[in-house]
């Protein structure tokens, strides 16, 4: 063991976990990935389950305890969005680490912190769901993150959803048939395109994650030249836009001012989706610096369970912690 503060960062998702312990040298110690920690979808239990499993491993690989561990932050998606069980939440950690040096929050907070390294601005998020988080001088605020069953608009369940209703128009006659919806039928194996309905609904079982991630045939639509393909993510980058727009104003940020943006998520993955992002992000009147993110959600975690405790890591070690290791 070594005499530098380490701090935990856990970056919970749709999808899986993300674990990062770094030291106050802007090391990396370990990383490690867990299943999704989503408690809406899969039961209260499987917060602790997960966590422990990655903490166990962060644990093993770093050649400590998690009492060596001086400080945490728990990035948790749900968290806030059912007020009954935001103690019940915040008293887990405990259990798995054996002290309360630590802080949870929702998940939007990490892609912010990673972003930007905990810096004033706006980081949009566009993964399985979507949503904002900005802070300015200490005032943070979150938009979006509705859900996806009335919400979460421009996220990758978003488009997905798009792209299946225009599948189904395009099928029946209501708009004329392009490659997206031979790349449907091919993607989704369908005998007939009646059998999508049974498919989602009755096998996956309206499974998010599932149908989230037919996002990427819509991209692969797009990619190929398919228009309305292209007027899907057009309109999801315009609602991602809108996302940012709200939330720098509700942080303070005034029209004199240049808003730093960043963003994470798995649809900003394709150069395609992010220059229509861009493109959408600069035809507003306010003057907004597009950032490629600095770091992860889950360094950006840890990055923020130091500066949650009043030690914040230096220039320096944030120039090391951003260094891909070779």
């Amino acid at each position: 063991m070594t005499d530098m503060a380490r701090y935990l960062g856990v970056d919970g998702g749709g999808s899986k976990t993300a674990f990062a312990l770094i030291d106050d040298r802007g090391r990396t110690l370990a990383r490690a990935t867990a299943p999704t920690s989503y408690y809406f979808n899969d039961g209260f239990e499987v917060v602790e389950h997960v966590l422990a499993q990655g903490i166990s491993e962060i644990c093993a690989q770093a050649g400590g305890t998690p009492a060596d561990i001086d400080a945490a932050f728990f990035g948790l998606p749900g968290y806030g969005e059912a007020s009954a069980d935001i103690e019940r939440l915040d008293a887990v950690p405990a259990r798995v680490l054996g002290h309360e040096r630590y802080r949870c929050d929702n998940d939007m907070v990490c892609g912010w912190a990673g972003s930007l390294a905990c810096a004033d601005g706006v980081n949009v998020i566009s993964g399985t769901g979507s949503m904002t988080y900005g802070e300015r001088q200490g005032v943070g605020r979150r938009v979006g993150g509705w859900g996806e069953l009335f919400g979460d608009e421009g996220s990758a369940y978003w488009v997905a959803t798009q792209g299946l209703n225009t599948f189904t128009r395009m099928s029946d006659g209501r708009l004329p048939r392009t490659t997206l919806h031979t790349m449907f039928r091919e993607r989704l194996e369908l005998d007939g395109d009646l059998d999508v309905v049974s498919l989602v609904i009755d096998k996956w079982s309206g499974n998010r994650s599932k149908i989230a991630a037919l996002a990427t045939t819509v991209c692969d639509a797009a990619r190929d030249g398919d228009d309305a393909a292209r007027s899907i993510l057009a309109r999801a980058a315009d609602e991602l836009v809108e996302l940012v727009h709200t939330t720098a104003r509700l942080v303070g940020f005034t029209e004199h001012e240049t808003v730093p943006v960043s963003y994470s998520g798995g649809m900003f993955s394709g150069t395609d989706f992010l220059q229509m992002f861009a493109t959408a992000l600069a035809a507003r009147p306010t003057k907004y610096d597009l950032k490629r993110p600095l770091l992860d959600p889950a360094l950006g975690a840890a990055l923020y369970a130091a500066k949650h405790v009043g030690r914040p890591l230096d220039a320096d070690a944030l120039h090391q912690l951003a260094t891909p290791t070779p």
